[in-house]
């Protein structure tokens, strides 16, 4: 494991548009699942016959496990609201999804807008195995790379010694964090003075930061950085064509268990893949 590239891939997630809802929306259909478990309950607690009893009790798991997703969606909320007012924005357009929670609208490849989880894989760029999955709520790569990194070093006991990522991972902070362990191939972005050399260093630059500019200018870094097209987007249609489309399961623990059970089946066609020349007879 020399080379890891990574990316994300957006998964339409097991919730409908027009389950995102509003505060107001959202702590209505609250009190109202409420007031629905408290009626179910005394209605069981009144009615003698046994017959009944279970069918109140089947009714009542239904209405407790609905209350139970909209009080999911309206703490939800809550963290969406803080993060905007973070960010400057109204909170007022804030939205949650009643039946799934955790999932959030992303942009997607089409360029519409849907209900997904982000999917993120890295892959060895050698073999095309999977090293890291990690699957996260929110459609922005930003500071995805370290996590992933910290955890290839979990599950492997060693850093990868280079990371292949898009624009949308790389960031200075990132950058300096996994220097000088691991080397970070990522595409500088062009200034809006077109007279400016991109790949100099600027003022301010730490040596980190400057050594990753004059780095992503050299042909050997453009060769290498190559590999990260090569790898991730051959893995992601591999995923496509076998059908990880959309996640059959609701929340993100669930959504987890099906990416870490892809992840598995897609190592064991690589390992046959790669097995299969090594065990040919020599001509």
């Amino acid at each position: 494991m020399k080379r890891v590239a990574q990316d994300g891939m957006r998964v339409r997630a097991h919730a409908g548009t027009a389950s995102f809802r509003r505060k107001a929306r959202l702590q209505e259909f609250h009190d109202q699942a409420r007031q629905q478990v408290g009626a179910l309950k005394r209605e069981i607690a009144d009615d003698p016959d046994a017959t009944n009893r279970r069918q109140q009790t089947a009714r009542q798991r239904v209405a407790r496990e609905r209350e139970q997703r909209i009080a999911q969606a309206l703490n939800r909320l809550r963290q969406m609201e803080a993060i905007k007012q973070a960010q400057g924005k109204p909170t007022d357009r804030a939205r949650a999804s009643t039946t799934n929670a955790e999932a959030n609208v992303m942009k997607m490849a089409d360029g519409g807008f849907r209900p997904a989880f982000n999917l993120e894989l890295a892959t060895d760029t050698a073999s095309q195995v999977i090293v890291g999955v990690d699957v996260v709520d929110t459609g922005s790569d930003l500071g995805q790379m370290v996590s992933m990194v910290e955890q290839i070093e979990a599950r492997h006991s060693c850093r990868p010694p280079e990371m292949l990522v898009d624009g949308g991972f790389a960031n200075h902070e990132a950058i300096e964090h996994l220097a000088p362990a691991t080397t970070v191939y990522a595409p500088v972005q062009h200034p809006k003075d077109n007279t400016r050399d991109p790949y100099a260093p600027r003022p301010g630059d730490s040596p980190t930061i400057a050594a990753w500019r004059e780095r992503m200018g050299t042909d050997e870094a453009k060769t290498i950085y190559n590999e990260r097209a090569a790898t991730p987007e051959c893995v992601n249609a591999l995923a496509r064509n076998r059908g990880l489309l959309r996640f059959n399961v609701r929340g993100l623990a669930k959504v987890k268990c099906v990416a870490l059970w892809y992840a598995l089946a897609h190592n064991l066609m690589r390992g046959l893949a790669l097995a299969r020349p090594l065990s040919a007879e020599p001509v």
